[in-house]
Order: structure tokens, then C-alpha cells, then sequence
């Protein structure tokens, strides 16, 4: 799960493996595996790094 923040600065947190793709359009808009799509105040590269630093974290957990 990584943790984001949408337009209206509400955090919230988002399950990572269901991102389908990320563009910067200009907002960072997210869209999900069924579909729906979320702007974030997050950049594409940001929410890039988090993305790949949570699928570290599962790795970490099924190997130690």
C-alpha cells in the first residue's frame, strides 16, 4: 500500500498492485486495473519510486 494525496489534499492510500498505468496529464492521473482513475498531487515519478519501494517491501517479506 502506498500512501498519496489527492487534489483536495485528503491523504489516502492506495494498493499499488492494482495500478494499470500513471500519467502526467498535466495532473498525475492513475489508472486502476478495473478501470477507474484518480488524480493525485504526487508526480508520475514520485508515485513511481513508492510503487516500486512497496514491491521491494513485499519481496523482502517473502524471502526473509
Amino acid at each position: 500500500m502506498i500512501r498519496l494525496t489527492r487534489l483536495n489534499d485528503r491523504a489516502f492510500v492506495l494498493n499499488a498492485e492494482q495500478i494499470k498505468t500513471i500519467e502526467e496529464v498535466p495532473d498525475t492521473m492513475i489508472t486502476l486495473l478495473n478501470g477507474d482513475q484518480l488524480t493525485v498531487r504526487e508526480g508520475l515519478d514520485e508515485v513511481v519510486r513508492r510503487a516500486i519501494e512497496y514491491g521491494r517491501t513485499l519481496r523482502a517479506f517473502q524471502t526473509g
